[in-house]
């Protein structure tokens, strides 16, 4: 049995216009539809937080559903993601589309096994395998937001932390950002 191997050139050929998302991860196709409206206001609320606090530091961009094309087989599509303005400037093409690692990549998961395998195995792969320093990954229906560092192994990005609502969410990648996790899920219903 023959596989097909996906590049980033055969995206190219599909059309945005039935709101499907395409993602190629290790050269092998994903593809997921609109997101619930509760994913779109989760992520617009991390933007404005992160945003809030960026403001203030001036070091970085935080932006939604950025295009990240690490090689000609892994070409992503991230929630949202936090990057310094060193790592843009070396990642920004002159096509607009990166082609480095943001320090922090946050994925908002969609419901059904085949999305979240995506979002724990692959997405978390990909991401150890090309320099994230952090990911976060958010569940709306739980209220939960799971934080994965390279702690202790430099090479993968772990699981350190799990927060529910009614505790803080902190990183050592954005010193003096803070928030309740409940805030993240404000707007939910």
């Amino acid at each position: 049995m023959i596989s097909t191997r996906w590049t980033t050139k055969d995206l190219e050929r599909f059309s945005d216009d039935d709101g499907t998302r395409y993602e190629i991860i290790d050269g092998e196709l994903y593809m997921s539809k609109q997101p619930h409206m509760n994913h779109q206001v989760v992520c617009s609320e991390i933007v404005r937080l992160l945003g809030n606090w960026n403001k203030q530091t001036t070091a970085s961009l935080v932006t939604t559903v950025p295009g990240i094309i690490f090689s000609n087989d892994n070409d992503v599509v991230p929630d949202v993601i936090w990057i310094s303005k060193a790592r843009r400037a070396a990642s920004m093409q002159p096509d607009g589309k990166l082609q480095g690692a943001p320090e922090l990549a946050i994925e908002v998961l969609s419901p059904g096994t085949a999305n979240e395998n995506r979002d724990y195995e692959a997405k978390r792969g990909l991401y150890s395998r090309q320099g994230v320093n952090e990911y976060w990954i958010v569940s709306w229906p739980e209220r939960r937001v799971e934080i994965f560092r390279r702690d202790q192994n430099p090479d993968m990005l772990e699981l350190t932390q799990t927060l529910y609502a009614a505790d803080t969410l902190t990183s050592p990648e954005l010193p003096g950002f803070a928030c309740q996790v409940n805030d993240i899920f404000t707007d939910v219903v």
